[in-house]
């Protein structure tokens, strides 16, 4: 049964970052997005919660925790998106069962038997052929940092996702408290950020401002595209964050009841959904030594997937 969550939770992410990745390119304020995100799951796994009447206990502030390596994990992709090839990215978040595994190991003493050893090498060795491609050379990593973080991070909410359910926290309390986190962390960000350009403006001066405001061209004008309003961009985050709770609602009870790295593992399969877009929709070519890259990648999960 652990499966059927995982997988309907990978289908989830893997719309998520579609919509991360079509997001990004817009004129919207990443802030503000996905604040949207968060405050639509906290509102939605709390009538959630109220409906089944679960139970409240202090093992729901582990929440908390997911909540903040979420928001890291999160704001990386969405920074990497924007910045990056999909395909990279899309390729570290499916690293995150590699860290999970390892950690798994040290914490809880899970260990993987030789099958599954072979599927994580699989993995990496898919990986390696990725980064020395000649597409993706050392001169041609832009972007591979947040590819980092969101992997390190995304692998830190699926352990803490996981000891949460280890310490008997309810389903619906625990995203109530991650996503309250995280929407107080992404609005603090927006207030900062705002802040941060309102500082900027007035040292500037008005009559600067003024100045190079009528120096600019009509023709420069249109070139410049027009930000969204903010109630637009956070309307639009919390349609996005739908498919977000959505993969925490079916995430948690897959760490319930599966094994941590290979619950994990299934996770990530929603890299799929991500590179078919970039293949399909946004046309990304790909080097022969990047096919056998993710190929193996890919293989290596589906085979993780079939050891279960």
């Amino acid at each position: 049964m652990w499966f059927v969550f995982a997988a309907a939770s990978a289908l989830s992410f893997g719309l998520r970052g579609i919509l991360y990745q079509w997001t990004s390119k817009r004129p919207i304020d990443r802030n503000v997005m996905l604040l949207g995100v968060y405050v639509s799951g906290m509102l939605i796994a709390l009538a959630a919660g109220m409906v089944v009447r679960q139970p409240w206990t202090v093992e729901a502030w582990l929440g908390v925790l997911m909540g903040l390596f979420s928001y890291v994990a999160n704001a990386s992709m969405y920074k990497g998106f924007a910045v990056a090839r999909a395909s990279l990215i899309a390729i570290f978040t499916a690293l995150p069962p590699v860290v999970v595994v390892v950690l798994a190991y040290l914490f809880w003493g899970e260990t993987l038997n030789s099958v599954q050893l072979s599927t994580f090498l699989l993995i990496v060795a898919g990986i390696i052929m990725l980064r020395y491609s000649n597409d993706l050379s050392l001169r041609n990593l832009k972007g591979a940092q947040w590819g980092l973080l969101t992997m390190l991070f995304f692998a830190l909410t699926d352990l803490t996702s996981k000891q949460a359910t280890l310490a008997g926290a309810s389903t619906f309390p625990a995203l109530v408290t991650m996503y309250a986190t995280g929407s107080l962390l992404f609005g603090l960000s927006w207030w900062l950020d705002r802040s941060r350009k309102a500082r900027i403006e007035l040292a500037a001066g008005a009559s600067e401002v003024a100045a190079a405001s009528s120096a600019e061209s009509e023709s420069v004008k249109t070139t410049i595209p027009v930000m969204w309003p903010s109630r637009k961009s956070f309307l639009w985050g919390m349609l996005v964050g739908i498919t977000n709770i959505c993969g925490m609602m079916f995430a948690l009870p897959a760490f319930r009841l599966g094994i941590t790295g290979l619950v994990s593992a299934v996770l990530a399969m929603n890299v799929v959904m991500v590179l078919l877009y970039a293949r399909l929709v946004l046309k990304e070519k790909f080097t022969r030594l990047e096919v056998a890259g993710l190929s193996c990648a890919i293989l290596g999960m589906v085979l993780l997937r079939l050891a279960a």
